[in-house]
Protein backbone atom coordinates (compact mmCIF):
# COMPACT_ATOMS: atom_id res chain seq x y z
CA UNK A 1 0.00 0.00 0.00
CA UNK A 2 2.82 2.34 0.88
CA UNK A 3 4.48 1.56 -2.46
CA UNK A 4 1.27 2.41 -4.35
CA UNK A 5 0.90 5.72 -2.50
CA UNK A 6 4.56 6.51 -3.21
CA UNK A 7 4.10 5.84 -6.94
CA UNK A 8 0.93 7.99 -7.09
CA UNK A 9 2.70 10.81 -5.26
CA UNK A 10 5.66 10.60 -7.62
CA UNK A 11 3.45 10.65 -10.73
CA UNK A 12 1.44 13.61 -9.40
CA UNK A 13 4.61 15.52 -8.63
CA UNK A 14 6.03 14.68 -12.06
CA UNK A 15 2.92 15.94 -13.87
CA UNK A 16 2.85 19.13 -11.79
CA UNK A 17 6.57 19.69 -12.36
CA UNK A 18 6.27 19.27 -16.12
CA UNK A 19 3.37 21.72 -16.24
CA UNK A 20 5.18 24.36 -14.23
CA UNK A 21 8.28 24.02 -16.38
CA UNK A 22 6.61 24.08 -19.76
CA UNK A 23 8.75 25.17 -22.68
CA UNK A 24 6.01 27.40 -24.09
CA UNK A 25 3.87 30.22 -22.78
CA UNK A 26 0.49 31.15 -24.26
CA UNK A 27 -1.20 34.45 -23.59
CA UNK A 28 -3.24 37.37 -24.90
CA UNK A 29 -2.41 41.06 -25.29
CA UNK A 30 -5.17 43.67 -24.98
CA UNK A 31 -5.68 47.43 -24.94
CA UNK A 32 -6.26 48.61 -21.37
CA UNK A 33 -8.47 51.46 -22.63
CA UNK A 34 -11.23 49.26 -24.06
CA UNK A 35 -9.97 45.70 -23.41
CA UNK A 36 -9.89 44.87 -27.13
CA UNK A 37 -7.21 42.41 -28.33
CA UNK A 38 -4.20 43.90 -30.14
CA UNK A 39 -2.70 42.07 -33.11
CA UNK A 40 0.89 42.37 -34.42
CA UNK A 41 2.32 43.12 -30.97
CA UNK A 42 5.99 42.10 -30.83
CA UNK A 43 6.72 39.72 -27.96
CA UNK A 44 10.39 39.07 -27.21
CA UNK A 45 11.93 36.62 -24.77
CA UNK A 46 14.97 38.63 -23.64
CA UNK A 47 16.68 35.63 -22.03
CA UNK A 48 16.38 33.24 -24.95
CA UNK A 49 16.47 35.97 -27.63
CA UNK A 50 13.36 34.68 -29.40
CA UNK A 51 10.54 36.74 -30.85
CA UNK A 52 6.97 36.33 -32.02
CA UNK A 53 3.91 38.50 -32.76
CA UNK A 54 0.30 38.32 -31.62
CA UNK A 55 -2.32 37.05 -34.07
CA UNK A 56 -5.58 38.76 -35.06
CA UNK A 57 -7.09 37.68 -31.74
CA UNK A 58 -4.24 39.18 -29.75
CA UNK A 59 -2.94 35.72 -28.82
CA UNK A 60 0.68 34.58 -28.81
CA UNK A 61 2.79 31.51 -28.07
CA UNK A 62 6.48 31.82 -27.23
CA UNK A 63 9.16 29.52 -25.77
CA UNK A 64 9.68 30.47 -22.12
CA UNK A 65 10.91 29.22 -18.77
CA UNK A 66 10.37 30.40 -15.22
CA UNK A 67 12.09 33.75 -14.57
CA UNK A 68 12.50 34.56 -18.26
CA UNK A 69 11.64 38.18 -19.08
CA UNK A 70 9.17 38.93 -21.87
CA UNK A 71 9.24 42.30 -23.61
CA UNK A 72 6.06 43.62 -25.27
CA UNK A 73 6.30 46.36 -27.89
CA UNK A 74 3.73 48.01 -30.15
CA UNK A 75 3.78 51.40 -31.89
CA UNK A 76 1.76 53.98 -29.97
CA UNK A 77 1.74 51.94 -26.74
CA UNK A 78 4.02 51.89 -23.71
CA UNK A 79 6.53 49.04 -23.86
CA UNK A 80 6.52 46.72 -20.85
CA UNK A 81 8.53 43.83 -19.39
CA UNK A 82 6.90 40.82 -17.70
CA UNK A 83 8.69 38.16 -15.64
CA UNK A 84 7.50 34.59 -16.34
CA UNK A 85 6.16 32.78 -13.28
CA UNK A 86 5.18 29.18 -12.49
CA UNK A 87 1.48 30.10 -12.55
CA UNK A 88 1.78 31.63 -16.02
CA UNK A 89 3.26 28.42 -17.41
CA UNK A 90 0.86 26.17 -15.49
CA UNK A 91 -2.46 27.82 -16.39
CA UNK A 92 -1.51 29.24 -19.83
CA UNK A 93 -4.07 32.05 -19.70
CA UNK A 94 -1.85 35.07 -19.18
CA UNK A 95 -3.38 38.40 -20.18
CA UNK A 96 -1.11 41.38 -20.79
CA UNK A 97 -2.51 44.92 -20.95
CA UNK A 98 -0.78 47.65 -22.97
CA UNK A 99 -1.43 51.34 -22.34
CA UNK A 100 -1.59 53.88 -25.14
CA UNK A 101 0.94 56.70 -25.12
CA UNK A 102 -0.32 60.29 -25.03
CA UNK A 103 1.37 62.58 -27.53
CA UNK A 104 1.23 66.36 -27.37
CA UNK A 105 1.07 67.71 -30.92
CA UNK A 106 2.90 70.97 -31.35
CA UNK A 107 3.41 73.34 -34.25
CA UNK A 108 6.10 72.05 -36.58
CA UNK A 109 8.31 74.42 -38.57
CA UNK A 110 10.26 72.82 -41.41
CA UNK A 111 13.73 74.33 -41.55
CA UNK A 112 16.37 75.12 -42.70
CA UNK A 113 15.49 74.14 -46.28
CA UNK A 114 13.36 76.39 -48.46
CA UNK A 115 11.94 73.94 -51.00
CA UNK A 116 10.61 75.27 -54.29
CA UNK A 117 9.16 72.07 -55.72
CA UNK A 118 11.66 72.02 -58.57
CA UNK A 119 13.98 69.03 -58.22
CA UNK A 120 17.02 70.62 -59.89
CA UNK A 121 16.91 73.66 -57.61
CA UNK A 122 16.03 71.84 -54.38
CA UNK A 123 18.76 69.20 -54.96
CA UNK A 124 21.37 71.97 -55.00
CA UNK A 125 20.06 73.62 -51.82
CA UNK A 126 20.02 70.47 -49.64
CA UNK A 127 23.45 69.83 -48.10
CA UNK A 128 25.20 66.51 -48.66
CA UNK A 129 26.14 64.34 -45.69
CA UNK A 130 29.84 64.99 -45.26
CA UNK A 131 30.58 61.90 -43.19
CA UNK A 132 33.44 59.96 -44.76
CA UNK A 133 33.86 56.20 -44.55
CA UNK A 134 37.20 54.52 -45.16
CA UNK A 135 38.14 50.95 -45.93
CA UNK A 136 41.28 48.97 -46.71
CA UNK A 137 41.49 46.15 -49.24
CA UNK A 138 41.28 42.81 -47.45
CA UNK A 139 39.14 44.09 -44.56
CA UNK A 140 35.40 43.42 -44.62
CA UNK A 141 34.25 46.49 -42.76
CA UNK A 142 34.38 50.21 -43.37
CA UNK A 143 35.29 52.90 -40.88
CA UNK A 144 33.25 56.06 -40.64
CA UNK A 145 35.29 59.08 -39.59
CA UNK A 146 32.48 61.61 -39.46
CA UNK A 147 34.47 64.23 -41.37
CA UNK A 148 37.14 64.51 -44.03
CA UNK A 149 39.80 66.31 -42.05
CA UNK A 150 43.27 64.68 -41.68
CA UNK A 151 42.81 64.14 -37.95
CA UNK A 152 39.68 62.05 -38.53
CA UNK A 153 41.56 59.87 -41.02
CA UNK A 154 44.37 59.35 -38.49
CA UNK A 155 41.86 58.20 -35.88
CA UNK A 156 40.49 55.67 -38.34
CA UNK A 157 43.95 54.32 -39.11
CA UNK A 158 44.61 53.97 -35.38
CA UNK A 159 41.47 51.90 -34.94
CA UNK A 160 42.29 49.70 -37.93
CA UNK A 161 45.86 48.91 -36.96
CA UNK A 162 45.37 48.80 -33.16
CA UNK A 163 41.86 47.40 -32.80
CA UNK A 164 42.38 44.66 -30.23
CA UNK A 165 42.58 46.85 -27.11
CA UNK A 166 39.77 49.10 -28.31
CA UNK A 167 37.33 46.30 -29.05
CA UNK A 168 38.21 44.36 -25.91
CA UNK A 169 37.26 47.41 -23.84
CA UNK A 170 33.96 47.55 -25.70
CA UNK A 171 32.93 43.90 -25.73
CA UNK A 172 35.24 42.04 -23.35
CA UNK A 173 33.34 43.37 -20.33
CA UNK A 174 29.94 42.22 -21.67
CA UNK A 175 30.58 38.84 -23.33
CA UNK A 176 27.19 37.29 -22.50
CA UNK A 177 25.19 40.25 -23.77
CA UNK A 178 27.20 40.49 -26.95
CA UNK A 179 26.74 36.78 -27.69
CA UNK A 180 23.05 37.57 -28.11
CA UNK A 181 23.83 39.58 -31.23
CA UNK A 182 23.99 36.56 -33.50
CA UNK A 183 20.69 35.20 -32.18
CA UNK A 184 19.07 38.60 -32.67
CA UNK A 185 20.23 38.74 -36.28
CA UNK A 186 18.90 35.26 -37.02
CA UNK A 187 15.39 35.95 -35.68
CA UNK A 188 13.19 37.46 -38.39
CA UNK A 189 10.60 38.70 -35.88
CA UNK A 190 13.26 40.65 -33.97
CA UNK A 191 14.77 42.08 -37.15
CA UNK A 192 11.33 43.12 -38.37
CA UNK A 193 10.66 44.93 -35.10
CA UNK A 194 14.03 46.71 -35.01
CA UNK A 195 13.59 47.93 -38.59
CA UNK A 196 10.60 50.01 -37.47
CA UNK A 197 12.17 51.55 -34.36
CA UNK A 198 14.54 54.46 -33.79
CA UNK A 199 14.53 54.89 -30.00
CA UNK A 200 17.07 52.14 -29.06
CA UNK A 201 14.72 50.96 -26.28
CA UNK A 202 14.38 47.43 -27.65
CA UNK A 203 18.12 47.14 -28.26
CA UNK A 204 18.80 48.29 -24.70
CA UNK A 205 16.41 45.66 -23.36
CA UNK A 206 17.83 42.83 -25.47
CA UNK A 207 21.51 43.63 -24.89
CA UNK A 208 21.02 44.85 -21.28
CA UNK A 209 23.10 47.94 -21.93
CA UNK A 210 22.40 51.65 -21.65
CA UNK A 211 21.92 54.03 -24.56
CA UNK A 212 25.26 55.61 -23.66
CA UNK A 213 26.94 52.20 -24.04
CA UNK A 214 25.43 51.78 -27.51
CA UNK A 215 26.64 55.20 -28.58
CA UNK A 216 30.13 54.52 -27.17
CA UNK A 217 30.33 51.26 -29.09
CA UNK A 218 29.44 52.95 -32.36
CA UNK A 219 31.73 55.93 -31.86
CA UNK A 220 34.67 53.71 -31.01
CA UNK A 221 33.93 51.62 -34.08
CA UNK A 222 34.14 54.87 -36.05
CA UNK A 223 30.48 55.49 -36.87
CA UNK A 224 29.57 59.15 -37.08
CA UNK A 225 27.00 61.02 -35.00
CA UNK A 226 24.93 61.59 -38.14
CA UNK A 227 24.67 57.82 -38.66
CA UNK A 228 23.59 57.30 -35.04
CA UNK A 229 20.97 60.04 -35.31
CA UNK A 230 19.35 58.77 -38.51
CA UNK A 231 19.78 54.97 -38.44
CA UNK A 232 16.96 52.67 -37.36
CA UNK A 233 17.55 50.09 -34.63
CA UNK A 234 18.19 47.29 -37.14
CA UNK A 235 20.96 49.31 -38.79
CA UNK A 236 22.42 50.01 -35.35
CA UNK A 237 22.26 46.28 -34.53
CA UNK A 238 24.09 45.37 -37.75
CA UNK A 239 26.75 48.03 -37.10
CA UNK A 240 27.40 46.75 -33.57
CA UNK A 241 27.40 43.16 -34.82
CA UNK A 242 29.98 43.91 -37.51
CA UNK A 243 32.24 45.49 -34.93
CA UNK A 244 31.74 42.57 -32.53
CA UNK A 245 32.52 39.98 -35.20
CA UNK A 246 35.76 41.79 -35.90
CA UNK A 247 36.56 41.68 -32.19
CA UNK A 248 35.93 37.92 -32.12
CA UNK A 249 38.28 37.35 -35.07
CA UNK A 250 41.03 39.45 -33.49
CA UNK A 251 40.53 37.84 -30.08
CA UNK A 252 40.40 34.26 -31.37
CA UNK A 253 44.05 33.55 -30.76
CA UNK A 254 44.00 34.88 -27.17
Amino acid sequence: MKKILLIITFLTFGISFSQENSDELKGLVFNTADETPIDNVHVLNLNQVIGTITDQNGEFTIPARVNDTLYFSYIGFKEIKVRVTNDMLKFQNTKIGLTELAYALEEVVVKPFQLTGYLEIDAKNIPINQSARYSISGLNFGYEAGSRNPGAFSNVMGSIFNPADLLHNLFGKKPQQMKKLRKMQEDDKIRSLLATKYDRETLMALLQVDKVDIEDMLRNCNYSDSFMETANDLQILDAISNCYEEYRVLNRGN
